[in-house]
């Protein structure tokens, strides 16, 4: 096992692929970024052994093992949310926990073999075919997941048409149908880099030592007791120390009806103050808490906190502006 040195040192990286997928590119990305941030040049990803797997469990299996340094999983789309088999598995692990994360400009191109047929399906990862769903309900035809989107274009038949990322095009022989095919442009996926939670340390210093002084932490927080107030109880924990959470969802802990476990994102390191404050407060509220990732600020999205554009709300929406009725048709009340 390599000592996790970081890239440029032997380093192994596992991802969701096959090749071409948009987590094969940000595990390339990120070896760039920390090749260069360590060797202080613009660095190479040559040293970095990419090594694509075949479900997100997969990745988390080998780095537990110790079978690579690193693991690269999506965890969340700016258009389709979060990606709820990674979370679940960081939620599930002892031994995984994330340390970096990568934002990447998402676009999917539609590609189909050279000579095909009749045209009979559309293939991509299920994000894929939501992100893509007025392309997909133009074509009129039948939708088929895929593990990933590289993965449909890699199995595409005759008769399919595969989304993916513009390389799979020239990576599995196929000719372009249509560019840029999703719904919403500018959407980006965020990615974790995950470790064992032994190696975290070394990743941390690293990035301390690159420059890093903003964190985001993301935070499990399974309540002690359920019912009336407990999740105002957890928010009022971060607002009375000042913390601001840029994100809060919501898990059912497995096989135990209406028990809930609660991930924050929140943007302060948990040596911080005011972090250590919070923490120190859901623990005496009995509350069981554990970090899933902690990681240098800046790569993902916009935080919660903000003006709002009118115009991306959802549709139905109201506010104080808005006449009588229109409230109580938008608010049933």
């Amino acid at each position: 096992m390599t000592v996790p040195g970081g890239p440029g040192h032997g380093t192994r990286v596992a991802y969701l692929g096959p090749e071409g997928t948009f987590t094969h590119q940000a595990a390339l990305e990120w070896a760039r970024l920390h090749t260069a941030a360590s060797e202080g040049s613009k660095g190479s990803a040559d040293d970095v052994t990419a090594e694509p797997l075949d479900t997100v469990k997969d990745v988390h299996d080998v780095v537990a093992a110790g079978r690579a340094d690193v693991g690269v999983v999506a965890i969340e789309s700016s258009v389709e949310g979060y990606v709820v088999p990674s979370l679940d598995a960081l939620l599930s692990s002892p031994d995984v926990v994330a340390v970096d994360e990568v934002a990447l400009d998402v676009s999917f191109d539609a590609f189909v073999r050279p000579g095909h047929g009749e045209l009979t399906e559309v293939s991509a990862h299920p994000h894929g075919l939501a992100q893509c769903a007025e392309f997909v309900t133009r074509t009129g035809l039948a939708t088929v997941p895929a593990s990933s989107n590289a993965a449909a274009c890699r199995d595409a038949g005759p008769g399919t048409i595969a989304l993916g990322p513009t390389i799979c095009g020239e990576l599995y022989g196929l000719e372009t149908y249509a560019k840029a095919v999703e719904d919403f442009r500018g959407g980006r996926t965020r990615f974790l880099v995950l470790t064992r939670r032994s190696a975290a340390d070394a990743h941390l210093a690293r990035s301390r030592a690159a420059g890093a002084t903003a964190w985001k932490t993301m935070l499990a927080i399974t309540p002690a007791v359920t019912g009336p107030g407990v999740l105002a109880r957890i928010t009022a924990a971060f607002g009375d120390r000042g913390v601001n959470m840029s994100s809060l969802i919501t898990r059912p802990l497995k096989a135990q009806e209406s028990k809930y476990v609660f991930v924050v994102t929140f943007d302060e390191a948990p040596w911080d103050q005011g972090a250590r404050e919070v923490v120190s407060d859901l623990l005496a509220a009995g509350d069981s808490l554990k970090t899933l990732g902690l990681f240098p600020a800046g790569a993902g999205f916009r935080a919660l906190d903000g003006v709002l554009d009118p115009d991306h709300v959802p549709v139905g929406s109201v506010s104080a502006k808005d006449s009588a009725e229109a409230r109580a048709r938008g608010l049933l009340w």
